[in-house]
């Protein structure tokens, strides 16, 4: 390319290896006598001056336009994240059925508030992709794009898990504040709010800051269940509560049988007493008390519990009279009863099957809540190691957000 200006004979060519310049590609011939500040100086409205002049300026104006074009992606791609998903929003559940239709096979369950993907739309019913489940399920017991993006924070829960040996929960987000309360691995707490490098959870009755270096984040959503799952399911519940009826059974029997012991102990050194004495024969001991039917093992759990009010909380602890924790004094109350639980108000929440909710509640249900468990007593109420402060008390079953209601009998 060449470019000749008359009156300062100022000549372009392509750059070469000797004379280039900072000029966006261009290279510069002058001629002796003709500086390129004079030429800057006659020229300063013609082009090729500007593409000497200016680079710099152009370059930090794409370079601001590229960050700002990013920031508008990222915010986007942040509100989009959502877009896509589909949530039920019906009193229990709508099926999913195998093709666009009421005739359509059922194929799952898509219960209220549970989320899918969007995969397409046809005659009113929407195809979605949730859990193990994909099938068609009718729209208009659905939402969808915005209205679904609406109701992800209500919908979606924010979990942590511990992943430390021993997780201290203090008052405030710096590790210098009181310690709240210290939960064990694998626990699983409700995210209240974010923050750089902490995060405020849910704990008893409280909350408290942990930090994020020893919890895993992440969102949970509730999924469709395929018509598999759902009969799997329903059938280890019905082992497990066969289960833990033949374990109530065994205990029922040995401690009828250690009654009876007692008593015919007792019969036998009355007589004696008696044949010494010369009083005759003793009078009959009472007979043992009737055994219950398993129908009525709930609240013998619950009865049994209430024992124990006013006894302490202590964290770790398992003993109904020195002391328990939330999941301690549920795991010893119904070691009673021959029931195995574990030592986790997390690892509750999948014993036994789903109540249906704290409506559907019977006395000696496990009642679930973020870091926290507790045994239905019937009444809206229920009896737990609540904290340090307050030991075993009695409280209303919804002073906190229930996550689930599990029923072990």
């Amino acid at each position: 390319m060449g470019l000749i200006f008359t009156g300062n004979e100022l000549k372009t060519e392509a750059a070469k290896a000797s004379d280039q310049l900072p000029a966006a590609g261009l290279g510069l011939s002058l001629k002796e006598g003709v500086s390129l500040k004079s030429v800057a100086d006659t020229v300063q409205d013609n082009e090729i001056t500007r593409k000497i002049v200016e680079p710099k300026e152009e370059e930090v104006t794409e370079e601001k336009t590229s960050a700002a074009e990013a920031a508008i992606a990222v915010e986007e791609a942040a509100e989009s994240e959502f877009s896509d998903l589909v949530i039920a929003q019906v009193n229990d559940y709508v099926n999913v059925r195998d093709k666009a239709g009421e005739d359509g096979n059922i194929v799952g369950k898509l219960y209220d508030d549970s989320v899918g993907t969007y995969l397409g739309e046809e005659n009113g019913w929407y195809r979605i992709q949730s859990g193990n489940c994909t099938g068609y399920v009718k729209a208009e017991y659905c939402v969808t794009g915005k209205e679904a993006e609406a109701l992800v924070e209500e919908v979606g829960t924010r979990i942590a898990t511990v992943t430390t040996t021993t997780l201290n929960v203090r008052e405030a987000a710096n590790t210098d504040s009181r310690i709240l309360e210290q939960l064990p691995i694998e626990e699983e707490l409700i995210v209240l709010e974010e923050s750089d490098g902490w995060v405020r959870v849910k704990v008893e009755e409280a909350s408290g800051y942990v930090s994020t270096e020893f919890v895993s984040l992440r969102t949970d959503f509730v999924h469709a269940e395929s018509k598999e799952e759902e009969e799997a399911r329903l059938r280890e519940e019905a082992r497990r509560r066969e289960e833990a009826l033949e374990a109530a059974r065994r205990a029922e029997e040995a401690a009828r049988a250690q009654t009876e012991s007692v008593t015919e102990a007792a019969a036998e050194t009355a007589a004696a007493e008696a044949a010494v004495s010369g009083n005759g024969a003793a009078e009959p001991a009472p007979a043992p008390a009737p055994v219950s039917s398993e129908e009525n093992y709930g609240q013998q759990v619950a009865d049994y519990a209430m024992q124990f009010l006013g006894n302490p909380y202590v964290y770790g602890g398992t003993s109904l009279t020195n002391g328990a924790d939330c999941s301690g004094f549920v795991m010893s109350v119904y070691a009673h009863f021959g029931v195995s639980l574990p030592h986790s108000s997390a690892a509750d929440r999948k014993m036994g099957y789903d109540a249906g909710g704290i409506a559907n509640a019977q006395a000696g249900d496990l009642v679930c809540y973020s870091g926290h468990v507790g045994i239905y007593i019937g009444g809206g109420q229920i009896v737990h190691a609540s904290s340090s402060r307050t030991g075993i008390i009695v409280s209303n079953a919804d002073y906190d957000t229930i996550l689930t209601v599990r029923r072990i009998f």
